[in-house]
């Protein structure tokens, strides 16, 4: 079942939402503040987030902020009360797909989070290959001679953000950064474990390491 991320911190609303969503056949994750929002986001893939702007712990545009950071092309719909054209127009420059005022009616923001997923399936995203690894981002898949791979959320958008930085090396602290964002505390290990894993699902030389520097995608043919 696909899943949505709901950040909303009036618990009423978020359990309004959460159960008209249920009813349309998706299932919801309800994090009521920025932090939880952020490790939902890290944890799990969704298919659009609706994501209210005056939040505890940080404010949504962060959140926001931080997942077109980290290479997350998931739809987002602004939810807030905020009626201001400024507010809208950081949303919108910040990598939000649309907003939608409060209070609203429970068929318009339907219709509105229908039209967001609409237009992010029909949008051109450059599918990455490597010899004969496939790494689709838009549909979240990966294969290698065809095969399909199952990846975690992390282990993805690690893979990810090695092959759209193609050519460079990337340290620990910026793909730490890329993954969980600067303001999170991670073990020192942390990237060398998904890389482990990403070299045992995909082959030793998906990622190459320099030593003493970092991680870079697998070397051009």
């Amino acid at each position: 079942m696909d899943a949505i991320l709901l950040v909303e911190d009036d618990h009423m609303l978020g359990q309004a939402l959460t159960a008209a969503l249920g009813q349309e056949g998706w299932h919801v994750v309800h994090c009521e503040d920025a932090g939880a929002a952020r490790l939902a986001l890290v944890d799990h893939a969704f298919v659009a987030v609706l994501l209210d702007l005056g939040l505890p712990g940080g404010s949504g545009l962060e959140v926001l902020t931080a997942m077109r950071s980290h290479y997350d092309p998931t739809p987002v719909l602004i939810i807030t009360a905020r009626d201001q054209l400024s507010d809208r127009v950081r949303g919108l420059d910040a990598g939000a797909d649309d907003y939608i005022v409060k209070p609203f009616q429970r068929d318009e923001m339907l219709a509105r989070l229908r039209a967001v997923l609409r237009r992010s399936r029909g949008a051109v995203t450059p599918v990455l290959r490597w010899r004969d690894v496939e790494i689709d981002p838009a549909a979240r898949t990966v294969s290698r001679g065809g095969q399909r791979i199952a990846l975690s959320a992390i282990e993805f958008r690690l893979l990810v953000s090695l092959f759209q930085s193609r050519r460079r090396v990337l340290n620990r602290d910026q793909l730490q950064d890329r993954l969980y964002g600067s303001d999170t505390e991670i073990g020192s290990n942390t990237i060398a474990v998904y890389v482990h894993q990403l070299r045992r699902k995909l082959g030793d030389d998906v990622i190459v390491t320099e030593v003493g520097y970092g991680y870079r995608a697998g070397d051009e043919d």
